[in-house]
């Protein structure tokens, strides 16, 4: 098509570039297989009428093997119909590249610092993380199948108030007082505390209170943090880095930072602190970097953190935030511009909403071991890791979500998760039953597969690398999750009118042996599209 567009355009050829040429599959398939806007979109950039620039492109189209016809709608739309042996000709094609299928190259050898979830080590995950560890583990893997070189990083926040609160917690459920008012509350606490007595090599009792305040905060975190890992592992997510914010304060980071932005000349020092110019970069109001008793305020930690991972050689770097953040989107983008990076290019950051259980129409409020929110571990208890992981992903991460527990635990077509599984599951029944039956793969004639079913089936199955892409692209892994569903419907559409195994004594033709490559293709895109949501896909259910 981009050759096609090329040479219609004639002397202002090289003014075409890839992207600038486009196809989409229209709503209505009246309209053919595919749709292209490509001659609108450049007609009036390159000084041609965009109906006669149409007209030429679908006079060259329609030469090209392969091509049924192409037609000029409207003001310079492209409608165009593939004969039916190049579309079904998808069918084997896919099953030939198998996993791979779908990949693109978006990103090629794009390195990318994936940093998501980074909860507090101060109690289980709650919901809120338990999404983004969904949405994050399934952009790496979006962004893996574009090409990139992915890091997926925990920012591991140990330093700091909340780990004095933890550490205070733990103490007071050790010594059997209250917990203290700024504490921390839950079973998880009493737990925690009866584990690091169980491990500590000596007599707590005999320990002066800051002393045993610090035990229960190494000890404590430590087994805490042990729980979180083990949490997001059981949840199918492993992280390649584990940062700790306490290092950057330690090794003098935060220092390197002011002298980088120093140098860049956008650091000055008033009232005794030390102030970052972010006015100038958008931002509401200069920032302090380290105040004026010489402790680093909280942007302090964000600079060196950073230019860590800048120092560290990644092109781009996204952060994955809750709702309560978005006040930080303006700082931390002007903290990217002062560093002489581009903002939303060097540094991108996700915010994402909130979560709420619902079951039984009321909301879902407390757990069992934290007490005042629902954790990931409530979550998988109720539902199992599958439908948890696809119910998380399956919506806009930008729009808060109720999660409804009455629908996940169903097993019928009004469960989303099982309506895809069980699509899968079923092309591995046919491609049993077709194997008793003797169907083989030893023919493949793409012109058979021209029943109205198939038509949409493939063009479904066509469609899945550019909503991999665009789902990379744009950051919004639902977009798998909905086009699965979309596919799960017409490959069962496709089930109930078309057979691949012959009824009693028919004979077998090439026309079961090249519905059994399109069975196998729709199972194939639908192992593909859940493995990029870290969802599994059961040949029997």
């Amino acid at each position: 098509m981009l050759e096609l567009a090329r040479s219609a355009a004639g002397e202002r050829a090289d003014e075409i570039a890839p992207d600038d040429v486009t196809l989409e599959r229209p709503r209505n398939r009246d309209h053919g297989d595919w749709a292209s806007n490509v001659a609108m979109k450049l007609g009036k950039r390159l000084g041609l009428d965009p109906r006669a620039f149409a007209a030429d492109l679908a006079t060259a189209l329609s030469a090209t093997d392969g091509v049924a016809a192409a037609e000029v709608a409207g003001p310079g739309f492209l409608n165009i119909t593939l004969d039916p042996a190049a579309a079904g000709a998808l069918a084997k094609s896919i099953v030939e590249q198998g996993e791979h299928y779908g990949e693109g190259d978006l990103y090629p050898g794009v390195t990318i610092n994936l940093e998501f979830v980074s909860a507090n080590p101060t109690g289980p995950i709650h919901l809120g993380g338990t999404r983004w560890a969904a949405v994050g583990d399934s952009l790496a893997r979006l962004f893996t199948a574009q090409g990139a070189a992915v890091t997926r990083e925990y920012y591991f926040n140990d330093h700091g108030a909340q780990i004095d609160r933890f550490a205070r917690s733990l103490l007071a459920a050790h010594r059997g007082d209250p917990t203290p008012e700024d504490g921390y509350g839950g079973q998880y606490i009493f737990d925690i505390a009866a584990r690091v007595e169980a491990v500590y090599d000596g007599d707590l009792s005999a320990l002066r209170p800051e002393e045993a305040e610090d035990v229960f905060r190494s000890v404590g975190v430590e087994l805490m943090f042990g729980d979180i890992k083990a949490s997001l592992h059981d949840f199918g997510v492993d992280f390649d880095v584990y940062f700790h914010e306490d290092s950057l304060h330690e090794s003098g980071a935060v220092e390197r930072a002011v002298a980088r932005l120093r140098e860049l000349g956008h650091i000055y020092e008033q009232d005794g602190a030390i102030w970052l110019r972010t006015t100038e970069f958008g931002d509401d109001k200069d920032r302090v970097v380290i105040k004026s008793d010489g402790e680093g305020a909280y942007i302090s930690g964000d600079l060196a953190y950073y230019l860590n991972k800048r120092e560290r050689g990644f092109e781009r770097n996204l952060i994955m935030l809750g709702a309560d953040h978005h006040g930080y989107l303006k700082r931390l983008m002007a903290m990217t511009a002062a560093f002489g990076d581009e903002p939303f290019v060097n540094l991108e950051i996700l915010i994402g909403q909130m979560v709420n259980l619902v079951r039984e129409g009321e909301a879902v409020r407390m757990s069992k071991r934290a007490g005042t929110v629902v954790t990931m571990e409530d979550l998988v208890d109720a539902v199992g890791v599958d439908a948890a992981r696809y119910a998380l992903v399956r919506s806009s991460a930008d729009s808060a979500l109720d999660i409804d527990l009455d629908v996940l635990t169903k097993r019928t077509n009004d469960n989303p998760v099982f309506y895809v599984q069980y699509a899968h599951a079923r092309t591995k029944a046919v491609a049993r039953n077709a194997a008793e039956a003797g169907v083989t793969q030893d023919a493949f004639d793409a012109s058979l597969l021209t029943h109205e079913t198939e038509s949409i089936l493939l063009a479904a199955l066509a469609d899945f690398p550019r909503v991999v892409r665009q789902a990379a692209e744009l950051r919004e892994p639902h977009r798998v999750a909905r086009y699965l569903e979309e596919l799960a419907g017409s490959y069962h559409r496709w089930y109930d009118a078309c057979r691949v195994s012959p009824f009693g004594d028919e004979q077998i033709t090439d026309l079961n042996r090249t519905r059994l490559w399109l069975n196998d293709a729709t199972g194939q895109v639908l192992r593909n599209g859940l493995g990029l949501l870290g969802v599994s896909a059961p040949e029997r259910m």
